[in-house]
């Protein structure tokens, strides 16, 4: 089993971005989380897409994967490592964003041409906020349709649906409760920009078409994506 806490840190300046010292003190802290198997950090990229535009993407963000949700509680809970990147005076280039987190479980789909990440990586990360009228039938639907469109992006190199637990944390940060979020992954910005002008990109609109009520709407952003390894 996967689990992710993910961060988003957003903000009404399209121009906003997270400092580089800001990033460094990041990546320290997440190499010395304990049982932290992997990290990712997200920053603004641009590329369109033939349906949707919501706007600038969020200011910075980062997504942790663990194996069992113990360590990712104590990761986030009192005396938790995480703490340190809330502290008073911390991020400073980030004062002015709001931060809001979630602990989710992690399906991955295998896909065509996986690849380790380039220095130029680029998700597709989406969120649906929710609620579903009925969310079992909400999963069942996206779960069974949507991956299998999904795979057929050209150059697509990971893709991950997340899926709502309970958590306990003692983070500052705002929670949320997104009924789901995604994310696919491509080399570049250039080349996610062309999986969405794909033909699958038609695909997967129709099958948009067909999914249960539910409420919400649907945000898509595209970020650049950096690896971060705990140190060993």
């Amino acid at each position: 089993m996967t689990l992710s806490y993910i961060v988003f840190f957003t903000a009404d300046d399209p121009a906003a971005r997270v400092s580089d010292g800001d990033r460094t003190a990041v990546r320290s802290v997440l190499q010395s989380v304990p049982g932290l198997v992997s990290a990712r950090l997200y920053t603004p990229q641009t590329a369109s897409d033939l349906y949707n535009d919501d706007g600038h993407s969020p200011v910075f963000g980062f997504q942790l994967y663990f194996t069992e949700i113990e360590t990712l509680e104590a990761a986030v809970g009192t005396d938790g490592p995480l703490r340190a990147l809330a502290a008073p005076g911390t991020l400073q280039s980030l004062a002015g964003a709001e931060a809001t987190q979630q602990a989710m479980l992690v399906r991955r789909f295998a896909v065509p041409e996986p690849a380790p990440l380039s220095p130029q990586a680029c998700s597709y990360v989406v969120h649906y906020p929710g609620p579903a009228a009925d969310t079992n039938a909400w999963l069942s639907h996206y779960i069974h349709h949507h991956p299998p469109i999904m795979r057929r992006f050209p150059a697509v190199r990971e893709l991950e649906i997340l899926t709502r637990i309970d958590w306990i944390d003692a983070m500052p940060w705002r929670r949320v409760h997104h009924l789901q979020r995604n994310r696919i992954l491509f080399d570049s910005a250039g080349a996610l920009e062309a999986a969405l002008h794909s033909p699958v990109r038609h695909e997967m609109r129709a099958d948009f078409g067909e999914f249960p009520p539910y409420e919400g709407g649907n945000f898509h952003y595209p970020v650049a994506t950096e690896e971060v390894m705990p140190a060993r």
